[in-house]
């Protein structure tokens, strides 16, 4: 303290001065020690929490590995590697630190851990390194190459930045300028609370590593699954067809086509049948591929489920779809303008139908009128010189049109008596006429009706008028037919037809036949 001669008085302050400094630098020791004993608890602590966290990582990626083998399989394996590599090594550490504590009574009495033998004696063996030592060295390197080699590209710095070892030559400079072996600068001559911190921070490296190489898989493949080259376009529209000068609300929208977005199963009915897996449709990337035929015209309704399978749960999709189908035209329509006719007595076919409307959505009215099936009609005209027919329909967005049309009718035209099938001035022995069939046709009509005879009247020259019920020649006219010559023109007129499945309907009256007998 003075120099000089000193007094007793003054060397017992001098003594207490020095017990007084070196109580306070035993005071700020422990307090060090204790700061790193409370590092080292907080580090533990926190490295259970990553434990769990990087479990609960590992079974998500596990569960997607499971979803989908192709995306995540490859990616759950390495994590699988990464994971053995940190147990075999976080398990090296904790060993080490066990046997560094094996010999202190209360593992939280910090005060108490400023020796450093343990480490020294087991790490170094005077210049060179013990077995303990290399082996520290050896699995440190190892984990850092192993890891790096499998972690994804991203990360391989920051853990050789966790686990470097100095610079090239395996030394750290140190303040003064020279430099030593990072093994010696970082772990030797360190009081024991201090190493211990040390190797937990180190175990707390493992556990880093290990969250952040589970993290970059699991992101780098969402990332690629929302990559835009996993999906497609699609056209969306509120109707499956427009019509000329409508407007078109159409959209185009994008929908994923990888095998996370195929779903595992469908429950699919059409109009209320269900639809068969393989045959009416097959999962693929992005839905369900349908190969249902288009079916008839009208609207058809695709209801039911799709299921897809999310984090180990099965997510339901509801699928609620229509679509209309449309008669497809196989021939031209060529009309003759002014030809619209119906005859009167007949059942005349008429096709009903409006382009673009399924035939479920039209109908058609008119006095007479009577609808068959899809577009087909009959129409049976009644009293009258025209008729008008409306057919309407309903369009896609809901307007309503109707559209008139006027036939007219006609009567069926006059029969033409006929023997034996001719018509007018006929030819023929008079033992042909004797058998021969007295009947009434339409000639070049476009309806083939069936007519009969219920009778008719027969004149030979020079004799009697004979009436004949039936259709053919009674004894009386046969008795007046033998009376005819060679030459002579017999009649055959007033011959009463019908129609054989609408007799109501009076015909017009029938052509008459002269019959010129031959021999």
């Amino acid at each position: 303290m003075a120099s000089g001669k000193q007094t007793p008085r003054q060397k017992m302050i001098n003594l207490m001065y020095l017990i007084f400094i070196a109580m306070l630098a035993l005071n700020m020791s422990k307090e060090v020690l204790a700061a790193f004993g409370i590092m080292n608890e907080k580090l533990e602590a926190s490295n259970d929490k990553t434990i769990e966290s990087n479990e609960a990582y590992l079974a998500n990626l596990e569960t997607k590995a499971s979803e989908d083998a192709a995306k995540y399989e490859k990616l759950y394996q390495d994590a699988q590697k990464i994971k053995a590599l940190s147990k075999d090594y976080y398990d090296y550490l904790e060993n080490l630190k066990t046997e560094m504590m094996a010999d202190t009574e209360d593992p939280r009495d910090y005060a108490v851990m400023d020796k450093s033998d343990f480490l020294d004696q087991k790490f170094f063996q005077g210049d060179n390194l013990a077995e303990g030592g290399k082996e520290f060295m050896k699995r440190l390197v190892d984990y850092r190459s192993q890891v790096s080699a499998i972690v994804p590209e991203g990360i391989k710095s920051s853990v050789e930045a966790r686990f470097e070892t100095g610079g090239e030559d395996g030394k750290v400079e140190k303040r003064d300028g020279t430099k030593q072996d990072w093994i010696n600068y970082h772990y030797e001559g360190f009081p024991q609370v201090a190493s211990l911190a040390k190797l937990t921070a180190l175990q707390a490296d493992i556990k880093a590593t290990e969250e952040s190489a589970l993290k970059a898989m699991l992101e780098g493949e969402l990332s690629s699954q929302v990559s835009l080259k996993n999906f497609k376009t699609a056209l969306f529209t509120e109707k499956s067809a427009y019509y000329a000068g409508e407007k078109f609300d159409g959209k185009i929208g994008i929908s994923k086509t990888d095998t996370s977005s195929k779903p595992v199963k469908a429950e699919l009915t059409l109009d209320g049948r269900k639809l068969s897996e393989g045959s009416d449709y097959r999962l693929e990337e992005g839905g369900v591929q349908l190969l249902i035929g288009a079916g008839s015209a009208g609207d058809h309704e695709i209801k039911g489920t799709l299921y897809f399978q999310q984090d180990g749960n099965e997510i339901e999709v509801p699928v609620s779809n229509s679509f209309a189908v449309i008669s497809k035209p196989n021939a031209a329509l060529i009309a003759a303008d002014k030809m619209n006719v119906v005859y009167r007595g007949v059942a005349n076919p008429m096709s009903i139908s409006i382009p673009g409307i399924p035939n479920n959505k039209v109908s058609a009215s008119a006095p007479g009128l009577k609808k068959v099936n899809g577009s087909k009609y009959i129409m049976n005209p009644g009293k009258g010189r025209t008729v008008k027919i409306v057919a309407s329909g309903v369009l896609p967005d809901g307007q309503r049109i109707s559209t008139p049309a006027e036939f007219r009718i006609k009567d069926i035209p006059r029969p033409a008596g006929s023997v034996s099938k001719q018509t007018g001035s006929v030819k023929m022995p008079r033992k042909n006429l004797e058998i021969a069939t007295i009947g009434a046709m339409l000639e070049d009509f476009d309806f083939d009706l069936n007519l009969a005879v219920s009778g008719f009247k027969f004149k030979v020259p020079g004799q009697p008028t004979v009436a004949v019920s039936g259709g053919r020649l009674d004894s009386r006219a046969k008795s007046a037919l033998k009376r005819a010559k060679r030459g002579d023109a017999v009649q055959i007129f007033d011959i009463n037809a019908y129609i054989t499945n609408n007799k109501t309907y009076k015909l017009k009256k029938v052509s008459p036949v002269v019959v010129e007998i031959t021999n």
